[in-house]
């Protein structure tokens, strides 16, 4: 490690050292680095090849998201683990890429530039969402102030302080049914809570349509998108969710469904509880832990029995998470967040993406991630990233 600080560490030197901090449970090694990284030497910063200030604020990010990143609680606590190591080893990677740059800097001429034009910074996304009532009238939801939104029959809506969105109410069996819909767009997520208390969360582009109230002897929506669910047990009343060719049968569960259209699957993720996934005539029950997925128009299911919680679920955390993930499903979840069309000149760049991404992070700071892996884009319209072969 001193030959790092130093930087006279060889290319083994360096792969050894990521080595140890791969096997490093306690992040013990992290540390030390970081407050390595603190207190570099002035020549390193005077150095003109080397971008001082840019990893001194990757690293902070990295490690500011590390301490207030919040896991879910339905997480088995491997996973937890497991999620939170990777942030140590995301910010030590670039402790350590940081300094194999200036080591390589005074032996090697500095490197292409792959970004071909300068980066228009776009937010991430937030809390948008449209709510359509039964009557076609909508109502935007992020600048929608808090209190009574609308009455729908007898059921009263109501933003929370929160921003969630919540059904009060009563319904009996000879009431009017009418249904709300509620989509969120491209850079959009909100949550909601239904007519019988199950919690729903919304990713970006998604769409959820319900009944304001729920009567006679099951309770039923419809998906598009992604969303998960924590369903209120309720025996007399089972839930179903329809998302495309997919149903989804519970009692009382918490699970993730991706449904978005660009998908090659519809994927239903058990994280507790059982849930019955039907399509056509096939049929699977779920254990925790367990995923089906189902071609967009196929008819049979596939289960995949030990799905990465952690990956399914990082969207609702607040993060992107990449297992062996190829470059258009990266710049597919990218494109919904940030609002942003995504095309590709001649063949597509052959990369595989394993880590976690903040969703806090402008457009800019993850596509200079992304140059780092030496994938060529450009920017047009201000909107449109052309990624190039």
């Amino acid at each position: 490690m001193e030959q790092v600080r130093l930087h006279r560490a060889t290319t083994g030197e360096y792969r050894e050292l990521l080595q140890l901090i791969s096997e490093d449970d306690s992040g013990e090694i992290v540390r030390q680095l970081d407050a390595y990284h603190a207190n570099w030497p002035l020549e390193a910063a005077a150095n003109a090849d080397y971008d001082r200030a840019y990893w001194q604020q990757a690293v902070k990010e990295i490690l500011d998201a590390d301490k207030l990143v919040q896991q879910p609680a339905t997480l088995p606590a491997r996973n937890r683990i497991y999620f939170l190591q990777r942030y140590w080893w995301a910010a030590a990677c670039i402790v350590v890429l940081a300094t194999g740059a200036y080591y390589l800097s005074k032996q090697t001429p500095p490197p292409a530039v792959v970004a071909t034009s300068p980066v228009k910074d776009i937010a991430p996304g937030g809390n948008r969402a449209i709510l359509t009532l039964s009557d076609g009238s909508r109502i935007p939801l992020d600048s929608a102030g808090n209190g009574v939104l609308a009455q729908q029959g007898n059921t009263r809506i109501t933003k929370l302080s929160n921003g969630q969105l919540a059904y009060n109410g009563t319904g009996g069996a000879e009431d009017k049914i009418l249904y709300n819909t509620m989509s969120t767009p491209m850079g959009g997520q909100y949550q909601l809570i239904l007519p019988d208390g199950t919690g729903v969360w919304l990713n970006a582009a998604s769409s959820i349509s319900y009944p304001t109230a729920f009567t006679g002897n099951e309770r039923s929506v419809t998906v598009t998108g992604e969303a998960y669910f924590e369903v209120v047990k309720n025996d007399k009343m089972p839930f179903h969710v329809k998302a495309g060719n997919t149903t989804i049968d519970v009692l009382g569960t918490h699970f993730n469904i991706n449904a978005y259209k660009d998908e090659a699957t519809i994927n239903t993720t058990l994280v507790q509880g059982a849930v019955r996934v039907s399509v056509q005539q096939q049929q699977q029950m779920l254990k925790p832990g367990q995923q089906a997925r189902v071609a967009a128009k196929g008819q049979s299911i596939q289960v995949l029995d030990h799905a990465d919680l952690s990956e399914v679920l990082a969207w609702k955390a607040g993060f992107f998470s990449f297992n062996d993930a190829d470059l258009p499903t990266v710049m597919r979840q990218l494109s919904r967040w940030y609002n942003v069309e995504v095309t590709y000149e001649g063949n597509i760049p052959q990369r595989v993406f394993t880590g976690e991404i903040g969703r806090n992070l402008t457009l800019s700071q993850v596509l200079k991630g992304l140059t780092k892996t030496r994938i060529k884009y450009r920017i047009e319209n201000g909107n449109r990233i052309v990624i190039q072969p």
